[in-house]
């Protein structure tokens, strides 16, 4: 709450912006003499955050922030990691000012431009079976409220106002840029919106939308220029000349002394999703990606989707269902004898046309694994794909990677048991990109994490058979990891867990959707923008064995823990022979657990347990950061029977160890439940088994069968199955990583 405020009091108040940005400074320098590097991180976010939107910053502050930058990269991870990427970005500043500004707005509102053609986009996804229905609608209607505030015009006029008073400084005249522009209410202070109706309102004419999109087409194509290498004067140059055009023959030196006048960040693109089917998170990003009205439209040779799953992951294009498969093709060639597209969704009829049904399928070249090893490198700058002439003689270059131009910036609402879930979607989206690579080349994909935990009533009665795990620490295992490797999560993120649930319940004023600042928005796009940082947690499968023979072995995975308990309904059969047998060998039943023990050496040692037991949990959290992230540490509940004079007595022992792969039987067939990821509707009932171990990454897994026919003498790995991770981990952005 108090850094929110910090940030929201240096929007509405610009002129704090210098002073703010030298008090960080200040602090960080005398963080790096005490050397209390626990401060560090978090007021360098803080610093940054000033900075992109602080409208007029001296070269001579920014070149000390970036002194200081430099300096970090003589410290380990993650410090010289976060340096290294503000330094970058400082450089650019420094170069072109109000270039990070200008991409920000860019890339969250997808507009139009050609110099920096990227795209990101916000999904926040919730549970509505684990979380109650007050906060679901409170966070769909603050969701919903900020994007209203949101228009194309008024993002393209924030740009072009901000990059001209960043390179103009106190010479440009921002309330008739704004007069000109005409920025929306939503967006502009009260204050400065009473200013603007004053001075310049009637003083100046508004331009019309399309002279807007052309202003904001010339400042971005000049900021980019001058951030490809041109100097600062030349930067300034470029964009003076842009400032008299808007606003006529007046000079920039004409513009009255009122200080500076910041242009407020746009809150980014958010949409707001009640996780309620399985392929709900494949079907969002596939429509980010190609949305309806592109979706039908042949992209290329293997980069479209199965033509089975088009009407599946498009619902609302109604037609798409109605495809036909063509043998022989009508199609002259030519563009004029194409129908006019006045029929109902043209791109779906124009694939029914061009569809073909058969046809011979290219056996998948090793080019095609290598473009897919390279595509998780592609960065912004690279050569688009396509074939470069090469000389006589000599073979072409291999196609470039294709560029990374989206982002989804997945935000998880709830505790541990959507983790879970979300654990499931991933394994299952990497599956299927095993398969048929479509998302992988093309979208960036990053995962966050709020945990927000209802009232202990709601959570008794939504946990099912969660027992001893229903309270809040319980739940929220994997942010308490977190917030333990780093404290700027931890107070910033981890106290929306009962933040969130206290805001749903407080009464609605009407006047709600017309707010500005609006917390939760506000400090979800914080965390997206400044949570670059992630912690890698390993996802464990598990082979279910079920008591009848005729049903096959489940397959599934968890990422949080595993719990068995000896189940309590037996069959009729089974009653009275499981009574007598427990009145002699004490409650539970016998297990055999065969694991392989985890030791400082490395070296596997594997060892079998036969106990009577009660249960076993099994978790992949660690409570201590020390014990690390790729182990299970295992806790069986050992029943052990003593005699004495008064008779037979049965106590429990807690036997505890840690593992990567294990193995639990039931040698008499009495069957179990297994419970994964904390989740009641995730429970297998009449087990006799299961295997748990580390899950492989799907593409490791389908390269080393490709391999393994090719040279089955090959007990290694070989070829490309040697730079491809071999497991499969999930990972979670936070501020800094895990601090050491």
């Amino acid at each position: 709450m108090l850094r929110w405020t910090l940030h929201k009091r240096t929007d509405q108040n610009p002129r704090t912006s210098c002073t703010l940005v030298s008090i960080l400074v200040k602090e960080l320098e005398r963080a790096e003499r005490g050397d209390l590097r626990h401060y560090i991180i978090p007021l360098l976010h803080t610093l940054m955050y000033t900075l992109i939107q602080a409208p007029c910053i001296p070269d001579e502050l920014c070149a000390r922030v970036y002194d200081f930058c430099k300096r970090l990269l003589t410290l380990p991870k993650p410090f010289c990691t976060i340096g290294l990427d503000y330094a970058s970005r400082l450089q650019l500043e420094r170069t072109a000012p109000g270039t990070l500004f200008q991409r920000m707005v860019i890339s969250e509102h997808s507009l139009p431009s050609a110099p920096f053609p990227f795209q990101e986009r916000i999904f926040i996804f919730a549970d509505p079976e684990l979380l109650p229905e007050a906060i679901c609608k409170a966070l769909a209607t603050d969701t919903e409220a900020a994007q209203v505030s949101q228009s194309r015009r008024g993002c393209m006029s924030c740009v072009v106002t901000h990059a001209l008073q960043a390179a103009l400084g106190d010479t440009c005249d921002t309330h008739g840029l704004r007069a000109r522009l005409q920025v929306t209410q939503q967006l502009l202070p009260c204050f400065s919106l009473v200013l603007l109706c004053l001075d310049t309102l009637e003083k100046q004419k508004a331009l019309p939308a399309g002279d807007v999109e052309l202003c904001f087409q010339q400042v971005v194509a000049a900021v980019e220029g001058s951030a490809g290498g041109s100097g600062r004067g030349q930067h300034r140059a470029r964009l003076e000349r842009i400032y008299q055009g808007i606003l006529g023959s007046s000079p920039a030196g004409n513009a009255p002394q009122e200080g500076l006048q910041g242009t407020p960040l746009p809150n980014p693109n958010i949409s707001f999703h009640l996780w309620t089917e399985d392929e709900q998170l494949w079907k969002e990003l596939v429509l980010f990606l190609r949305p309806l009205s592109q979706s039908c439209e042949p992209e290329g040779p293997g980069q479209g989707l199965e033509a089975a799953e088009l009407p599946e992951l498009l619902p609302g294009c109604g037609c798409c269902g109605q495809s036909r498969f063509s043998v022989l093709s009508t199609d002259s060639g030519i563009e004029r004898d194409l129908p006019a597209p006045d029929e109902p969704c043209a791109p779906c009829a124009e694939r029914r046309r061009l569809h073909r049904k058969g046809g011979i399928k290219k056996k998948p070249s090793p080019l095609d694994s290598v473009a897919l090893l390279q595509a998780g490198s592609a960065v912004p700058g690279e050569k688009p794909p396509g074939k470069t002439p090469g000389r006589a003689g000599m073979p072409p270059e291999p196609a470039a990677p294709r560029r990374r131009l989206h982002t989804a910036r997945v935000v998880l609402l709830g505790d541990d048991r959507i983790l879970g879930r979300l654990a499931q979607a991933f394994h299952s989206l990497r599956k299927r990109e095993a398969r048929r690579v479509f998302l992988t080349p093309r979208l960036d994909l990053q995962f966050y994490h709020i945990p927000v935990v209802p009232s202990a009533a709601a959570v008794s009665a939504g946990a099912g058979s969660l027992g001893d795990h229903a309270g809040p620490e319980e739940l929220c295992e994997v942010a308490g990891y977190l917030g333990r490797a780093d404290p700027w999560y931890e107070s910033n993120i981890n106290t929306l867990c009962h933040i969130i649930p206290k805001l749903a319940t407080m009464p609605s004023s009407p006047s709600r959707a017309l707010v500005t600042d609006l917390f939760l928005p506000d400090v979800i796009a914080y965390y997206a923008r400044m949570g670059t940082q992630p912690v890698l947690f390993q996802v464990h499968s598990v082979k279910v064995l079920f008591q009848d023979p005729a049903q096959d072995p489940a397959e599934d995975v968890f990422l949080t823990e595993l719990l068995v308990q000896v189940q309590e309904s037996p069959s009729h059969r089974e009653l009275s022979t499981a009574k007598r047998k427990s009145t002699l060998d004490g409650p539970g039943m016998d297990l055999t657990v065969t694991y392989r023990r985890v030791v400082l050496s490395d070296r596997q040692k594997e060892l079998a347990l036969a106990l009577r037991s009660t249960g076993l949990l099994m978790k992949a959290i660690p409570a201590e950061e020390a014990e690390g992230l790729g182990c299970l540490s295992v806790t069986v509940t050992e029943i052990i029977k003593s005699s004495h004079l008064a008779g037979r007595s049965f106590s429990a022992v807690a036997n505890r160890f840690r593992t990567r792969i294990i193995k639990v039987r039931s040698p008499e067939q009495r069957p179990f439940t297994v419970r994964l990821d904390k989740d009641s509707r995730r429970t297998y009932r009449d087990v006799i088994g299961l295997d748990v171990s580390p899950c492989l990454e799907p593409s490791y897994c389908l390269q080393k069968t490709r391999t393994t026919k090719l040279s089955p003498q090959e007990t290694e790995d070989v070829g490309l199955v040697k730079y491809l991770p071999k497991s499969l981990l999930l990972p979670i952005n936070t501020f800094a990583g895990v601090i050491p």
